[in-house]
């Protein structure tokens, strides 16, 4: 299945209001989407056949639209429910979940006040990217030569198709060099995340990130905060320089998709994957899974 093009794979996906087959669900070449940008989207994972944090990012979908300028048409409560019930029309337990929403193709130009919302989720299996021994390695990070745009240029809290064409580019040249990824500064030169992912650095016991003013402040980072402050862990959110990451002992990236994962080295700065990334993968790996009801 994952060499399979994605317009050519087998289900289902839910498009404007009802389930179609996974070939028939297609847009025009002029919609106002493709040329203009205005497309938002989210990134979620179903562990078990159930979503986790669905409404979470229902939320987040529907904020994302509003931040350019156009309402998706249903709740989030219909989004969750739309969204659980592609996972179960195609059968699929641990699988990767993408709403999408967009402008359509009755303007062309860039003002689209009048242009009909489009609004598809599609799943696909998607399993863990690392096993654990392969994770515990830590993954090599190059350093982005784009940044994170000032917040004053573009509409950063929301996730807009549009703030991911230096992503592309940035992981394009990082795979080329031999990186699994690269880490992107902020239009200051601080350190601020990854292509499609948050990260966290560790010195003395204590967490440090970034501050989210000018990236998306994830689901799955406010989770990971959330699961270190149970420990008793300190989380400290403030602006890291990069010449402060010889200081850190280990590195490690939270997303969607990467889950938890370590880092080893980040350009000349190398880091030792240790007892804290460790627990931090552990709790997650228990978090994300559906909880059973008492009987």
């Amino acid at each position: 299945m994952s060499g399979l093009s994605f317009d050519q794979r087998d289900g289902f996906i839910w498009m404007d209001g009802a389930l179609v087959p996974w070939t028939d669900a297609k847009l025009h070449v002029l919609s106002h989407g493709l040329h203009y940008g205005s497309c938002v989207f989210e990134g979620e994972r179903a562990y078990g056949g159930k979503i986790f944090k669905s409404s979470e990012h229902s939320e987040r979908f529907r904020t994302s639209a509003q931040l350019l300028d156009f309402e998706i048409p249903y709740s989030a409560a219909e989004l969750d429910a739309i969204k659980q019930k592609v996972v179960d029309a195609n059968h699929l337990q641990n699988c990767y979940v993408r709403p999408v929403a967009w402008r359509g193709s009755e303007m062309m130009a860039v003002a689209a006040q009048n242009s009909t919302i489009h609004v598809a989720v599609a799943v696909w299996d998607w399993p863990s990217m690392f096993d654990i021994e392969t994770k515990m390695k830590g993954i090599k990070l190059d350093i982005a030569d784009y940044k994170r745009p000032d917040p004053a240029t573009a509409p950063c809290r929301a996730k807009a198709a549009g703030l991911y064409m230096i992503c592309t580019i940035s992981k394009h040249r990082a795979e080329r060099r031999g990186y699994a990824d690269a880490m992107m500064l902020d239009w200051q030169g601080r350190v601020a995340e990854c292509t499609g992912a948050n990260i966290f650095f560790v010195a003395g016991g204590v967490i440090h990130t970034p501050i989210a003013d000018c990236f998306l402040d994830g689901i799955t980072r406010r989770t990971v905060i959330d699961l270190a402050r149970r420990r008793g862990v300190e989380v400290t959110e403030r602006r890291i320089m990069p010449e402060e990451l010889t200081a850190f002992e280990e590195c490690f990236i939270c997303g969607t998709g990467a889950e938890v994962t370590p880092v080893a080295e980040i350009g000349p700065y190398r880091f030792t994957p240790a007892a804290l990334s460790r627990a931090l993968i552990d709790d997650y790996s228990a978090e994300v899974q559906p909880k059973q009801k008492a009987a």
